[in-house]
């Protein structure tokens, strides 16, 4: 507040509302003494107000101080939202990155993967070829040594083949003399075969089937043709057993009927006399060596 002396009320609100740097309607004031001329210049008295501002003037200094940390604040905020969006962008960068190091990482193992699986591949490759070369060797290796011995022996056999599959080499003879090697009711061919299997067994360890000249193949249709009773009567009754049987027909025998019945008990059995026939029934499901 300020105290102001003038000769006149108006030029005491003048010289007011200059010293408070407002316009004089916005003085908010009190008089304290009013003018008087006085009597012949005697007593004569000044205006005397106390007076005040309504609206608090800001000076000049004040604003342009007020407008400097305005203006620092402002810049001060610019650089955290530049801060925080070049977090963003490298956060986003990061997971780029991180998501292009995945896809390398998954390629990568892909390319792992078909690398192993080619070699696999390959080494299966390889084995299986190294396989069937080495049974190709044995089967001509075989078939010289069995040609060589049927030229000692007083039979006409001229063809003699071998072919080694699966650890079973299959042989096939055929020539003039193919029925008596193979002899009545089979006994020479039930000989040989028992004679060839010993010694590739233990030789090569290897299984055989033997053919001589279809003999093999008209015994299994005969056998076919035998066992239809038995089959019927398994069908029937659940269990049934063949007649006395020699040679390679028992085991053909065995054969046929472990295919037509492989969730029953099929197995060679010997009688008193050493005659074998086979059995089928339900006493147990577990196919016997025969």
């Amino acid at each position: 507040m300020k105290k102001v002396e003038a000769d006149t009320l108006e030029e005491a609100y003048q010289k007011a509302a200059t010293l408070l740097e407002c316009s004089i309607t916005e003085l908010q004031y009190e008089v304290i003494q009013y003018p008087s001329r006085g009597i012949l210049g005697l007593l004569k008295k000044k205006a005397i107000i106390v007076a005040s501002c309504k609206t608090k003037s800001i000076p000049k200094d004040s604003i342009k101080e007020q407008n400097k940390e305005d203006t620092k604040e402002l810049s001060i905020q610019e650089e955290v939202a530049k801060e925080i969006v070049d977090s963003i962008q490298e956060d986003d960068t990061i997971k780029q990155k991180l998501s292009n190091i995945d896809d390398i990482k998954v390629k990568n193992d892909v390319i792992l993967d078909n690398f192993f699986s080619s070699d696999t591949q390959e080494e299966s490759d390889t084995t299986q070829d190294s396989e069937i070369q080495i049974n190709k060797e044995l089967s001509t290796l075989i078939e010289k040594e069995l040609k060589d011995l049927i030229e000692v022996s007083c039979f006409d056999i001229d063809v003699v083949e071998v072919d080694v599959v699966d650890n079973i080499a299959y042989i096939f003879m055929d020539g003039e003399d193919a029925a008596l090697l193979i002899g009545k009711e089979g006994y020479r061919y039930n000989a040989l075969s028992y004679m060839i299997f010993n010694w590739l067994n233990s030789k090569y360890d290897l299984y055989i089937k033997l053919e001589i000249a279809e003999f093999i193949s008209s015994q299994r249709e005969m056998i076919k043709n035998y066992i239809k009773p038995v089959i019927e009567q398994v069908y029937s009754e659940g269990r049934a057993k063949t007649r006395f049987l020699d040679g390679i027909l028992v085991q053909l025998a065995l054969e046929e009927l472990r295919d037509e019945f492989p969730n029953k008990y099929v197995a060679i059995k010997t009688a008193k006399n050493g005659k074998r026939f086979v059995v089928i029934n339900d006493f147990n499901s577990t196919k016997p060596n025969a």
